[in-house]
């Protein structure tokens, strides 16, 4: 997915895979920028192999680059040698095409090959880059498909943080006074980069400098380094606007949304059943997610930031996120609507300067009140929502002739993505346990839970049926009934299991023990939250869930006889704005000791179990780590730990 739109990066060696095995001494970029936005880009390294891991990952340098849209080449590479003396390789470049899934667009590296080295041993290189990472329509000189799509401007993202250590990091821009360089550093926190500007002639010099960079441990589910680590923001466009302005004008100009007869007979014939306007955008959003598959491969010119016209989209039915925003905005103004191509960034935050803080492409409809809604056929093949809520707090910016600015997704609530548990049960004298149990999803819990069915129809009964078998593998299943999963447009999915599972539960003559089915986390698929190790009390870092969440569990059990004590998991209960946890249980005539438990029951033989936990977010802070925490303890705990009943 974050190749499908353009993104610029600093080209540099092979990642390194762990900080022991490297260390940078000293990283240096300096650029020049040209009257046309054209930049040269000049980056000097040298770094050490601390062992011979090391040694294996430095053996071979490279530098990812799209032949359409860029220049790179290694002017130099030397060894030092920790026991003495230097050579300059002779140097001898291999370019071949780059390894690439779903999107082929035609990238290349460039390698060196070092050959051996042993610990202690240096190696220090040049490299020389200009242009961008992918092409826009061009003409004119050579040079033309060098200059950034935005012609004029100047943008970078430089991180200011690593996967090894760096002594020291150097980063310089040479722009013309004029063009107004803006520039922040994010996420900072005790870091200090060291900022100066230098004025000669009509040119300015801005530099940037950082020692002593440590990598950074992270913390699981952490987020992206770019939201948590020093990141310096470079652009000389001056606000969002006008980013918004272009982007509209330069597929305006193109004719990325142009409808073809072809086009407009087949909106014609699906939205027929069309009742109001939400039904015509939801039709064709689902069309196009649905009928548009995912396989990017190259266009020649006009990759990038360009969409690709309605001709070519709906002939070759397939393309990347943008093919698949283009191919509906075209369908929806085919349709009536005001519709235009936005431009977002998936797992990472937007911040305020105008850099390129870019990787995908959705599409913006207006509706007649003159509110405007997102829509992502991307991400919503067989999903029953618009707009993944996977996308929830995620920057955005729509490609507006009058502009628009940066704004975010919302949260979803919890409700909007339940999985609901329902079980009737009963257990027998000999701990047997039968009945039914159904699962109901919508949202994104829709999504998880109907992912059982994404194979072929010859293997959905054995995945059906794993469910329950994970749960207890005695379980004899008897019969297993669910929605048409052809048809998930008109109704969450339900899938209900009708079994029995052999000494399910422990009696004796004076006490039953069980844990009830349903809270054992049937179908945990749904229910990503139970990946989290909850041992740690703190965390430091924000963290991210795939979506915000409800888990409401309720199960009806028939006991076998009639019970007057009950010992049973005392827990927590949360409250908070980012989580919250309840649950009790009912039984036999009797309150539940706790005051978690509800009302009075008077069927003496009847046990009820109710949970429900509410995660209220996609992106969480530090601060959020208690009570997300606690509510997902809990139910861990609850899948585990038996209740008693006394006679």
């Amino acid at each position: 997915m974050r190749r499908a739109f353009f993104i610029l990066v600093l080209i540099g060696c092979a990642a390194i895979t762990s900080a022991q095995h490297r260390q940078v001494l000293y990283d240096s970029t300096f650029v020049v920028m040209e009257e046309s936005g054209l930049s040269h880009v000049t980056n000097h390294q040298r770094i050490r192999a601390n062992d011979y891991t090391g040694c294996r990952e430095l053996a071979t340098l490279k530098m990812d680059y799209d032949p359409q849209s860029a220049y790179v080449e290694f002017r130099s590479v030397t060894i030092h040698r920790k026991k003495g003396g230097s050579e300059a390789l002779p140097l001898k470049v291999y370019d071949y095409i780059a390894p690439a899934r779903l999107i082929y667009w035609g990238a290349s590296q460039k390698m060196v090959e070092i050959g051996h080295l042993d610990p202690g041993d240096e190696v220090e290189y040049t490299t020389y880059r200009k242009g961008f990472t992918y092409a826009l329509l061009q003409d004119g000189s050579e040079d033309d498909r060098y200059i950034p799509p935005m012609r004029g401007h100047f943008y970078d993202i430089v991180p200011f943080w690593s996967s090894v250590p760096v002594d020291v990091k150097y980063y310089s821009v040479d722009v013309l006074t004029a063009k107004r360089l803006r520039y922040a550093l994010y996420n900072g926190g005790n870091r200090t980069v060291k900022t100066d500007s230098v004025t000669h002639g009509d040119r300015t010099t801005y530099s940037f400098t950082a020692r002593n960079i440590i990598p950074l441990k992270h913390e699981p589910h952490a987020l992206a380094d770019n939201d948590m680590q020093p990141k310096l923001l470079l652009s000389t466009a001056q606000n969002w606007e006008a980013k918004s302005i272009w982007f509209y004008g330069v597929n305006e100009d193109y004719g990325s949304f142009i409808t073809t007869p072809e086009v407009t007979a087949k909106v014609r014939e699906l939205l027929q059943p069309a009742q109001s306007e939400q039904d015509s955008i939801s039709i064709l959003t689902h069309w196009v997610a649905d009928n548009i598959r995912y396989a990017g491969i190259s266009m020649g010119q006009g990759e990038g930031y360009t969409l690709h016209n309605a001709e070519m989209n709906f002939t070759d039915r397939c393309g990347v996120c943008k093919d698949k925003a283009g191919m509906l905005v075209t369908m929806l103004r085919a349709a009536g609507f005001k519709a235009y191509a936005a431009m977002t960034m998936a797992h990472e935050r937007i911040d305020r300067i105008p850099a390129d803080q870019f990787n995908h492409s959705v599409c913006a409809v207006q509706h007649r009140n003159g509110q405007y809604e997102m829509l992502d056929p991307t991400w919503v093949p067989n999903v029953r929502e618009l707009w993944s809520s996977a996308e929830q707090q995620q920057g955005y910016l729509m490609g507006l002739p009058e502009g628009a600015d940066l704004m975010y997704t919302p949260l979803s609530a919890p409700e909007n993505h339940y999985v609901r548990i329902r079980a009737n049960t009963s257990i027998a004298k000999d701990g047997t346990l039968s009945g039914t149990i159904t699962v109901t999803a919508e949202g994104q819990s829709d999504r998880a839970v109907r992912s059982v069915f994404n194979c072929r129809t010859a293997e959905w009964q054995r995945n059906l049926e794993m469910e329950l078998l994970r749960i207890d593998p005695r379980a004899e299943i008897k019969e297993i009934t669910h929605t048409d999963n052809d048809r998930y447009l008109e109704q969450p999915v339900s899938i209900t299991y009708s079994f029995s599972i052999p000494q399910y539960a422990t009696v004796d003559n004076n006490t039953l023990m069980f844990i009830p089915l349903s809270a054992r986390n049937f179908y945990s698929r749904a229910m990503s939250h139970l990946s989290f190790d909850t041992r740690p009390e703190r965390r430091t870092q924000p963290f991210s869930d795939a979506c915000s969440r409800m888990v409401d569990i309720e199960e009806q059990i028939t006991l076998p006889d009639e019970y007057e004590k009950m010992e049973a998991p005392d827990l927590e209960g949360v409250k908070d704005d980012a989580a919250s946890f309840t649950y009790n249980y009912l039984w036999g005539g009797h309150f539940c000791r706790s005051p978690r438990c509800g009302t009075f029951i008077n069927e003496k033989n009847k046990f009820i179990f109710r949970e429900t936990v509410r995660l209220c977010k996609r992106v969480y802070d530090a601060a959020d780590w208690p009570a997300f925490r606690q509510a997902v303890e809990n139910q861990k705990r609850l899948a585990v730990t038996p209740v008693v009943l006394y006679k």
